[in-house]
């Protein structure tokens, strides 16, 4: 009930707890500003509809999982996926804590073509970091926004079955596993019960061994397995650029199709950080995932401005793009498609 008026008193306030009158000067400024966030509200209508039922898998990395305003922010974001309809499942890893945790623990870090060399100590890392630490807090960001989330590792069910992997050039790299097959029982199940799943990247051999997986490379094998249809990876960059490096002609491509990204990967004219993100990108376009993107995990609601607004953001991996790469700044431009870019 509205609260009475005084007899005598002055004309009625413009505001009532938090709703909109027409009763004073600023009413105006308050109504346009209301209806913008209803225009960015109907702007999504299409995308949500389009994607309702449809499962997203979300390599979550980057300073997305270190700096606590995008942390927060990123999982109220997936928090709203779940809300509106759509399957979200986030795959990480765990880099900078598993590097921050091996040097306060005197466990040398070493690369090879991207991927880390891991030893028994480091797997020991591994382990405490991606299970004990990142898991349970992401898990533990998604459900105070709401959503309810839920743990899996990679070694639950069988889901991440894997054979000990090799470097670019046939290296060693001790007990980092490579992707035989992803088992999706467990995680159908958990979606099908309407859980968020929460994926951290250890898998087991055929011998029973745990195993570190790239978090790259097990988001585009999740992807592909559980007939996703988005792929998405936050990172620290904006997107894929051609001619990385080159202050005069590097820029960044809006849209590449699958061919020549494996070319670029071929040719080896991507970053050496970047090429497990492209490897399982183009594994995963060519296993069926219609849409990949490299998202800048720096920017707020990233994911969400991907997904349901007309514009985009980042770089996506398309099956096939017309001549090659497209990069103009607007989607729609580009194609006539809206979110489809």
């Amino acid at each position: 009930m509205e609260p009475s008026q005084p007899h005598g008193s002055a004309a009625p306030v413009a505001q009532v707890g938090r709703r909109i009158t027409t009763a004073d000067d600023v009413s105006a400024e308050r109504v346009e500003l209301a209806q913008e966030k209803a225009a960015v509200l109907r702007e999504a209508l299409p995308w949500i509809k389009r994607f309702h039922g449809q499962t997203v898998v979300i390599k979550y990395g980057g300073n997305a999982m270190v700096d606590d305003q995008l942390k927060r922010s990123f999982a109220a974001d997936v928090a709203l996926l779940h809300f509106v309809g759509l399957k979200p499942v986030i795959v990480h890893g765990g880099g900078p804590q598993i590097s921050d945790l091996a040097g306060k623990l005197g466990v040398e870090s070493s690369f090879v073509g991207g991927l880390r060399v891991t030893d028994g100590p480091m797997m020991d890392v591994v382990r405490m970091a991606l299970l004990g630490q990142v898991n349970p807090e992401v898990v533990g960001l998604v459900q105070d926004a709401g959503a309810p989330a839920v743990g899996v590792a990679g070694t639950d069910a069988g889901l991440l079955q894997v054979r000990p992997a090799l470097g670019p050039n046939g290296e060693d790299l001790g007990l980092v596993g490579e992707i035989d097959h992803v088992d999706t029982s467990y995680l159908d199940e958990q979606l099908t019960d309407g859980f968020l799943p929460v994926v951290a990247t250890v898998g087991r051999d055929a011998d029973g061994v745990e195993r570190n997986v790239n978090a790259d490379t097990a988001a585009g094998a999740v992807a592909a397995a559980l007939g996703a249809s988005k792929l998405v990876y936050l990172t620290d960059v904006p997107g894929l650029y051609l001619d990385f490096g080159d202050p005069e002609r590097e820029a960044l491509m809006s849209e590449v199709g699958v061919d020549r990204l494996a070319g670029m990967l071929a040719a080896d004219e991507l970053h050496e950080g970047m090429r497990p993100k492209v490897r399982s990108m183009v594994a995963a376009i060519r296993d069926g995932v219609p849409q990949a993107h490299i998202l800048d995990g720096r920017v707020l609601h990233a994911v969400l401005i991907e997904i349901f607004t007309d514009e985009g953001i980042g770089t996506m991996v398309t099956p096939s793009v017309p001549g090659g790469t497209v990069a103009p700044a607007d989607r729609s431009a580009a194609t006539g498609t809206g979110g489809d870019r």
